[in-house]
């Protein structure tokens, strides 16, 4: 290992990285709380201000990939959509395998300039969760409770708002609903057989209604669905704590641009069409495991210097009195002031831990391990 890879191991780096995240989030939480005071006065105002409060956040977690472990990631797709990326709305459509493959989809917002306003249909108890979490509600995420029955009005609500946001999205749906594991790829295929449905290799079983919703409420809106299926090269199995050692990933993309106006308005056929491509990631899939790449042209969008420069000025600016304090705790030469220290160090590394195991596959959701009949009722 060279000396610049052993420098990105350091515990010590990644505790900085977690001081400057957390110190810059919640004074960022704090701003976000202050302006709902322009909601009622200016809604669009507010929610651009939001829009730059939240790449202040999230920004910080791309930086990370892109710049400290240099991740680069290459797209296939065609030359004359690729010229629309980043210039309307879309839907994105992400399979779900691993580790950072949210952070994967971070990216490819960022470099298409679209990070701050970008939109993602998550589990309500995200909401709850410091920083992101809070960052999220503020920007107006969806949020669903994975229960139909809730969601059917509080989803298409929640869509209807996004009818005029001022700023460009992506609006990322992971439609399998869970991370790819072998034993819910298991139970997913069982429903598969018993709904008489092809059998998929790489992917779980796509949940249709909230895509159908999402469709229904954003068209006009939204220009068109991005398919996107994400694999890593070498057969790597990235991870969050991989990134934050420095370790390099490539990441291959591959991205179809499908007109919003070529998907059906029905919900029978609209969850026909999801099941169909779903069937064709899947071959798309099985093909990059054959061949080692993707159909169409291969392009690397630039990465941008704002996370980088993001994150430098959050660092100068809650680093500096943490040191000041530091130094004048060690110069006390206290024991009570040394002991406080170390157990805020201790702290510290458990919540790095807890952090990163937020995003560790074994520990993921449950959800789509519970039995097949209640997955028959989807």
């Amino acid at each position: 290992m060279d000396l610049v890879g052993l420098l990105k191991s350091q515990f010590l780096c990644h505790l900085v990285f977690c001081y400057v995240f957390i110190a810059s989030g919640l004074i960022i939480n704090t701003i976000q709380l202050f302006t709902l005071l322009l909601w009622p006065i200016n809604k669009q105002l507010f929610r651009k201000i939001n829009c730059r409060l939240s790449y202040c956040i999230s920004s910080q977690l791309v930086m990370l990939l892109e710049w400290w472990s240099g991740t680069e990631c290459t797209i296939f797709t065609d030359p004359r959509a690729y010229l629309k990326y980043g210039k309307e709305n879309a839907i994105v459509v992400l399979n779900h395998k691993f580790e950072i493959d949210f952070l994967c989809g971070w990216s490819l917002s960022e470099r298409f300039g679209l990070l701050g306003g970008s939109k993602v249909l998550a589990k309500k108890e995200l909401a709850y969760v410091p920083i992101i979490g809070w960052m999220w509600y503020f920007t107006e995420m969806v949020f669903c409770s994975r229960k139909w029955e809730q969601d059917r009005k509080t989803v298409a609500t929640s869509l209807q708002h996004l009818r005029d946001y001022p700023e460009k999205y992506f609006f990322l749906i992971h439609c399998e609903g869970t991370r790819f594991t072998e034993k819910k790829h298991e139970i997913s295929m069982q429903v598969a057989r018993t709904k008489g449905l092809p059998r998929l290799k790489h992917h779980l079983l796509p949940r249709t209604k909230g895509f159908a919703i999402t469709v229904r409420s954003l068209r006009n809106v939204v220009s068109a669905v991005y398919d996107c299926t994400l694999n890593f090269r070498n057969n790597e199995n990235p991870t969050l704590l991989g990134v934050l050692n420095g370790k390099k990933y490539h990441a291959d993309l591959y991205v179809r641009r499908i007109p919003l106006e070529d998907i059906p308005e029905d919900d029978d056929k609209c969850s026909a069409w999801l099941h169909k491509l779903y069937q064709e990631k899947d071959a798309f899939q099985e093909e990059y495991y054959r061949t080692g790449t993707f159909p169409e042209t291969p392009m690397v969008p630039p990465r941008r210097p704002w996370t980088l420069v993001n994150w430098l000025f959050w660092a100068s600016l809650v680093l500096y009195p943490f040191f000041q304090f530091l130094v004048s705790m060690i110069r006390s030469g206290s024991s009570l002031t040394l002991a406080s220290f170390i157990l805020v160090f201790f702290v510290a590394s458990v919540g790095v831990r807890w952090m990163i195991g937020v995003t560790e596959i074994d520990k993921g959701s449950a959800y789509g391990n519970s039995d097949s009949k209640q997955k028959l009722n989807d």
